[in-house]
């Protein structure tokens, strides 16, 4: 079966990294995907490509939409010819569903990554793409799937068609996000910290839903409780030349030489296999696949409540209310202040309820039965 997956971006994100999971674990036997991006092949298109799956951009810009993009895609799915095309992120859905029924594909399933729609923490040309979604969702997709079932309830509160949003999962892969001892030492060498020094990681891009910025307040409450902790933060941004995010830094003495701001790193599985525990700040998060990948190499979770985020750590981990960061601190503090073997025991069972939960083979297997459900039907 033809697959034709439409995506707003290829830049390291949650969405993106999911993307190409999926497309690794896809039954080439059973399906021929073929992915379009609007923009551009960011970081990672190119490893999409590596697995033998073509890749096409147009180049759009950021902002509203631009019309004529509906008719160069149409013009490149007439070409491609798919059974179904699987849209992600709130602008693929518009241009790519309209796109798609312009060339007589019907079979479209577009695709919910995000929870939080509130008007401070979003742009508002994203938000008047979500609301003529909202109102097109009645005839445009045939299924729309969603990453959580956070992001479905407030989709379906500002008007989405309920009955046609699904869940499906985010899914990880244990063999590469997994416990490593040699991290642990190799990171701390690398920081020029001692051996035995508590490192609490964020990994996210910077942005104003991750919530960075409150996470400062909360390490500062916590440094002043533990003087030995240091503070890993690591994505897209996240570097020495954030002036927000060093001002936010500056304002608490004594902070800065035990936070460690190391921007867009490759390495994110040693990071996260060095860490002792991990922080979720975020105002507002769908399924955050950070949460899975943390848990898979073994680290409990300290989050807001965010998303699926508490549903996603279960009783792995601790959950605060979305914006308390002085909770956030305290909980952190409890988590690290645990001895070292109940620690250890907590970041098992969370490894082990991602691989009962989440692991990347099954979340797989949901996605291709419910394409083939898609395509059966009239």
């Amino acid at each position: 079966m033809k697959v034709t997956f439409i995506i707003t971006g290829l830049a390291t994100g949650g969405a993106e990294m999911m993307l190409h999971k999926l497309l690794q674990n896809i039954d080439r036997n059973r399906f021929e995907p073929t992915v379009i991006s609007l923009m551009n092949k960011g970081e990672i298109g190119p490893r999409i490509e590596a697995l033998g799956i073509p890749v096409h951009t147009l180049g759009m810009r950021r902002g509203l939409p631009n019309p004529l993009m509906v008719l160069r895609l149409a013009r490149l799915l007439r070409q491609l010819q798919p059974a179904l095309v699987h849209t992600w992120m709130y602008h693929s859905d518009l241009l790519g569903g309209l796109a798609a029924r312009l060339t007589g594909c019907r079979r479209v399933i577009w695709g919910i990554r995000h929870s939080n729609l509130s008007k401070t923490k979003n742009k508002r040309s994203t938000l008047a793409v979500v609301g003529l979604c909202a109102r097109l969702s009645t005839w445009l997709p045939v299924q729309i799937l969603s990453c959580s079932h956070r992001a479905k309830e407030v989709h379906a509160a500002v008007g989405y068609v309920g009955e046609k949003i699904h869940v499906i999962p985010n899914g990880f892969d244990l063999g590469h996000f997994a416990p490593d001892v040699a991290a642990r030492a190799s990171l701390r060498t690398e920081l020029g910290l001692p051996p035995d020094a508590p490192l609490v990681g964020v990994v996210a891009r910077f942005d104003a839903q991750k919530n960075h910025l409150g996470f400062v307040q909360a390490a500062a409450q916590l440094l002043a409780q533990l003087p030995q902790v240091h503070f890993v933060l690591a994505g897209t941004g996240v570097d020495g030349g954030n002036a927000a995010l060093q001002a936010a830094i500056a304002a608490h003495p004594g902070l800065q030489a035990h936070m460690h701001l190391l921007g867009r790193r490759d390495d994110v599985p040693r990071l996260m296999a060095a860490f002792d525990v991990l922080a979720s700040p975020s105002h507002g998060e769908a399924f955050p696949n950070v949460l899975g990948e943390a848990m898979a190499c073994g680290l409990p979770c300290v989050v807001t409540d965010a998303g699926d985020s508490a549903e996603i750590v279960g009783s792995t981990g601790r959950v605060v209310a979305v914006g308390d960061m002085a909770t956030l601190a305290q909980q952190l503090q409890e988590v690290l202040q645990l001895p070292a073997e109940q620690r250890a025991a907590l970041g098992q069972q969370a490894r082990t309820r991602v691989q009962v939960e989440y692991e990347i083979g099954h979340v797989a297997g949901l996605y291709q039965a419910f394409y083939e459900r898609v395509a059966a039907e009239e």
